[in-house]
């Protein structure tokens, strides 16, 4: 059987030693987050069970092509009866019996070992695919807690901010250096940021229910992912070397392949059965005589004989199929159709890999820009905010300006975290449709984690998070 990935037994002995149970309350990182969904997952457990169910077709079709032996009695209780001259019998007879057969020539007998042998290949690539896409599961639903997390501290600091305008509004409306106006904007502004807030707390407590189904377990503790996370456009640089990789290591595609072979030999197999078999026999058969059909009754000169008898035989049986009502022709026409649906469908999924791949590549060279576009967004508008402040306490800017400038700020915070998250994702995305990801690559990102992020602190790097309202909340 081909072997892409470990099965899932034998996932856990690829993690580092230090990936043990964490106590309660500890922090988890991306790595026990992968193990606990290992362990706990009902759709990879669904996988694995699939598999080795469907990996039993290939033994059961070998067995039709091995030696059939069987044995076994039979009793039974006989009367007769005769009208002239009257007379009657009553018998038991208790018989012994044991029969052996070999296959010689069962053309589609064979075939259908050679399908058994193609849809195994198929089931095993299949479970190792779902094995790939438990890693990229665990990934999307780890980061998506931390996606909240630091969306959720923005939402906050953005509301304080608010909040702080709002008081400030009402302070000038009370001394008269404020008109009403600034004060219902900045108290629009600061409820739409409130509503902002409780949303995504909503989604922060989604993606943790998510993570507690996927993995049977409360992580309410998460390590967070470093700033300094290096944030490189693929390697190779060329998308077509990425297709090539995927075309040929696409676990699904290659599936697919197996899936066609296993159809070309189904075709095979009911071809077949146009041809004949061949068959050697044997029978052995010891009982009362007339219990195994040799009734004796003393003619032909032959003394009566009414005890045990024995009756053997060993012989070659051919069949020659001629007409079964067009059921053969009908089952090779349904396997022409099926040999073209795998093969569509293979061609679908080349398609599907290949685009797939050429936009996952792209949107990660689209990631590494943007991540450096919002980087400098937010410089540009914390910068804007200070001078709008200073045009406020001037005089020539008003409340509304303010306002407009802080929630700019913090939708650049929240855009910047987003395609941070983004890139790590499509990241492992390309991989997967390259059929390449393997937990290695989960250790690689665990290696950038800090089990003492706090994202109240650190939604923002060090040196983006200088200036007024963007520090540290």
């Amino acid at each position: 059987m081909l072997r892409r990935l470990t099965l899932a037994f034998a996932i856990a002995a690829t993690l580092p030693a230090w990936a043990t149970d964490a106590a309660p309350g500890a922090v988890s990182n991306l790595l026990d987050v992968y193990r606990d969904a290992v362990a706990h997952d009902a759709e990879l457990a669904a996988a694995q069970a699939d598999y080795l169910a469907r990996r039993e077709a290939l033994p059961q079709a070998r067995a039709a092509l091995l030696p059939n032996l069987s044995a076994g009695a039979r009793l039974s209780d006989s009367h007769s009866r005769i009208d002239s001259p009257a007379a009657s019998r009553s018998r038991s007879a208790l018989v012994y019996q044991a029969s052996l057969s070999q296959p010689l020539f069962r053309a589609e007998r064979w075939f259908a070992l050679q399908a058994a042998a193609a849809l195994g290949e198929q089931a095993a690539l299949e479970f190792s695919a779902a094995q790939q896409a438990l890693i990229l599961r665990s990934a999307e639903a780890y980061f998506a807690v931390l996606r909240s997390q630091d969306n959720l501290a923005a939402s906050r600091a953005e509301e304080a901010a608010l909040q702080r305008q709002l008081e400030q509004a009402r302070e000038r409306f009370a001394v008269g250096l404020a008109d009403n106006t600034d004060r219902l904007d900045a108290q629009a502004a600061f409820d739409g940021a409130q509503a902002d807030r409780l949303g995504t707390e909503r989604q922060l407590a989604d993606a943790l229910q998510a993570l507690y189904s996927l993995t049977e377990r409360d992580h309410a503790h998460l390590a967070g992912i470093r700033h300094d996370l290096p944030i490189l456009a693929p390697s190779p640089a060329d998308a077509q070397s990425w297709v090539d990789t995927a075309v040929r290591q696409n676990l699904d595609l290659q599936a697919s392949q197996f899936a066609v072979g296993a159809a070309e030999e189904q075709l095979r197999q009911r071809k077949a059965g146009h041809a004949p078999t061949l068959d050697a026999v044997a029978d052995y058969q010891r009982g009362d005589n007339d219990g195994i059909g040799f009734v004796n009754s003393g003619q032909s000169g032959l003394p009566r004989y009414s005890g045990p008898a024995e009756q053997s035989s060993i012989g070659l049986q051919l069949n020659i199929p001629l007409y079964s009502g067009g059921l053969t022709q009908a089952q090779v026409r349904e396997g022409q159709q099926r040999l073209l649906q795998r093969e569509h469908q293979r061609e679908r999924l080349r398609r599907q890999v290949v685009q797939d791949t050429r936009n996952l590549h792209r949107a990660i060279h689209t990631d590494v820009a943007q991540i450096a576009a919002r980087r400098q967004g937010i410089l540009s508008s914390r910068s804007a905010l200070e001078a709008t402040e200073l045009g406020y306490q001037l005089g020539s800017r008003n409340a509304v300006d303010v306002i407009n400038a802080q929630r700019q700020l913090y939708a650049r915070v929240r855009d910047y975290n987003n395609a941070r998250y983004d890139y790590i994702l499509d990241t492992l995305r390309l991989k997967r449709t390259a059929g390449t990801l393997s937990p290695a690559d989960l250790q690689a990102l665990t290696g950038f984690l800090d089990s003492g992020y706090d994202p109240q602190r650190d939604f923002l790097p060090a040196d983006l998070a200088s200036g007024p309202d963007t520090a540290r909340q």
